[in-house]
Formats: structure tokens, C-alpha cells, sequence
């Protein structure tokens, strides 16, 4: 019996240099985490990346989808920046993530603040209140849709 076609491919330099362009490029993304009910929970949100090229978020201890990863680290990102005509066509990746909580008094905390006010200068206004905490997200793997038929499936080696 033949194996049926998968349509999904493994990643190749095409698919690594678009995930790289998208995460560059892209200010912000959807979220998902898991809620204390164990249902998937999606928020808008910005980031920016680290000198690792590792996206990382400025979240408030007030919010949702900090309190989830404060109870399980387990995440994905998706991002996509849509242009005209249908949305489906243009490329984006969900990227399965680890958060981890960067400590607010350690010296790579005034690093991430200036990277994230020059990917985000309005961020200004409230990255420093006592709330608020950076989170890197450690990708794991990830599924790029790059356009119509261009699907690859990307390992962690691929997302370095």
C-alpha cells in the first residue's frame, strides 16, 4: 500500500530564511497558552527579538496569558504580516515555544528594555511600571505556511 502524500515539507534554506524574515519584520503576533481550565487561550501580542534572533515578550503580571505561563510554560506564537487580497496567500509560521521569565534585576533586563522600545517606541510609556516582566520564548518547532503550496515543518535546529 502506497503512503499517502504529505504536502508538508521538511524545512530547506527558503523555509529558514522566511521564518527569519517574518520574525524580523512581523511587531506583532497571536499568543496561545494554556488556561487553568486546560483549554487553548489566544492573545495579541507584541515582542521583539533578542541578539539571539529569540523573540521575547514585555507582558503584565495583570494579564491572562502571563498568569497561564506562569502555570505551564507551553506556547505557540503565530506571525504573519497579511498584505492585500487574501490573507491565506501571504506566509506565517506558529511557532511551538518554552516561555521562561527573564529576571527583572538581571543586567540582560536593560539590554531586552532597549530592544523592545526600538522595535516598539511606545512601549516607553509603561515598560518600566512594577507589573510588567519580559519572557523569552524558546522555539521548539514550528509549522510555516509560506505561501500556496509551501508548507514545511521546522525542527529547533531550523529556528536558530
Amino acid at each position: 500500500m502506497a503512503k499517502p502524500f504529505d504536502p508538508v515539507q521538511s524545512a530547506n534554506e527558503e523555509a529558514r530564511e522566511t521564518t527569519r524574515q517574518l520574525l524580523r519584520e512581523a511587531r506583532f503576533g497571536t499568543l496561545a497558552t494554556i488556561n487553568e481550565n486546560g483549554y487553548p487561550f489566544a492573545s495579541l501580542v507584541t515582542f521583539a527579538l533578542d541578539r539571539a534572533q529569540t523573540p521575547f515578550l514585555l507582558v503584565s503580571r495583570l494579564s491572562g496569558h502571563t498568569k497561564h505561563l506562569l502555570a505551564d510554560q507551553r506556547c505557540s506564537l503565530l506571525v504573519g504580516e497579511p498584505g492585500k487580497g487574501d490573507p491565506l496567500a501571504h506566509a506565517r509560521i506558529t511557532i511551538q515555544c518554552s516561555a521562561s521569565i527573564i529576571d527583572r534585576a538581571s543586567d540582560e533586563n536593560i539590554i531586552l528594555r532597549t530592544l523592545f522600545i526600538a522595535r516598539h517606541p511606545k512601549a516607553a510609556l509603561y515598560i518600566d511600571f512594577p507589573d510588567f516582566l519580559y519572557i523569552r520564548l524558546t522555539m521548539m518547532e514550528a509549522s510555516l505556511n509560506g505561501g500556496f503550496g509551501k508548507a514545511f515543518r521546522l525542527k529547533s535546529d531550523d529556528l536558530r
